[in-house]
């Protein structure tokens, strides 16, 4: 289904000084030249302050560490909040990334919540992650996906169990070996978790073999990946191991070692 793309009311002006900022962003991501790249994102910032991707650029081609990264997201989530107003935020959540001018703020904040998490600041990473949802329940950005691994990976089984029930469609292998890792988490070694430990091997039976170290991982993460394909299961083992690594006895269960 195509995906309903809007103005906001007055945004469509091409003379306002946030539309010339973006015309220049625009430019900018197209310029092979990182410097060059830089001075334009600094140029659309002295036209309009309010220019939510100027800081995301800046962010990608300048931090040195992840706080950089984190301040410089972080006036873009601003921004994004100025341009936008305060009304948006209460009349449209729910279909966000509809909106074309909301863009550059969810970039900013996911964005943010990546760097929070880089710094250690786990749980105000996830909070930014589940806003962002709140916003984008359809979400084209693919948060869920990293909320679930950070999920997991902190232990929090009531959110982890908050963020299934949310998605129980979700069918990949990061998806069905993740429901299996909660159960045992939940339940133990239950009838109703080893059901759930079948149907992620049917649905990708490469990943126990990474994730019990008996196949190596890639250093480089595979860029195309197919279901139930081992690329699949190498993305899969690798977001998932510290998860698995880190729960009492869930790998030997995995390998069938627990009757």
């Amino acid at each position: 289904m195509q995906e309903f793309v809007r103005p906001l009311q007055g945004e469509a002006d091409p003379d306002t000084p946030l539309a010339k900022a973006h015309a220049i962003l625009l430019q900018a991501y197209q310029e092979p030249d990182e410097e060059r790249r830089v001075q334009q994102a600094h140029h659309a910032l002295t036209l309009c302050p309010d220019c939510a991707d100027a800081y995301v650029l800046l962010a990608e081609e300048t931090a040195r560490s992840a706080k950089e990264a984190a301040d410089l997201y972080a006036k873009g989530v601003a921004a994004g909040e100025r341009a936008l107003g305060k009304p948006v935020f209460e009349e449209e959540a729910g279909h966000f990334w509809g909106i074309v001018e909301t863009r550059p703020y969810m970039r900013s904040r996911l964005g943010l919540a990546r760097a929070l998490w880089a710094l250690g600041k786990r749980q105000e990473a996830a909070a930014h992650a589940w806003e962002l949802l709140r916003l984008n329940p359809g979400d084209n950005q693919g948060v869920r996906d990293i909320l679930f691994i950070w999920l997991l990976e902190l232990g929090d089984d009531a959110q982890v169990g908050q963020l299934l029930e949310r998605y129980a469609d979700d069918a990949t292998a990061m998806w069905l070996y993740g429901r299996a890792l909660h159960a045992f988490r939940s339940e133990g070694d239950t009838p109703r978790a080893r059901q759930l430990r079948r149907e992620a091997e049917r649905g990708n039976p490469h990943v126990p073999a990474y994730l019990l170290g008996k196949r190596p991982l890639p250093r480089r993460r595979p860029d195309l990946i197919g279901f139930g394909d081992e690329r699949e299961a190498m993305v899969c083992a690798a977001d998932q191991m510290a998860a698995w690594r880190t729960t009492p006895g869930a790998l030997a269960w995995l390998d069938h070692r627990i009757r």
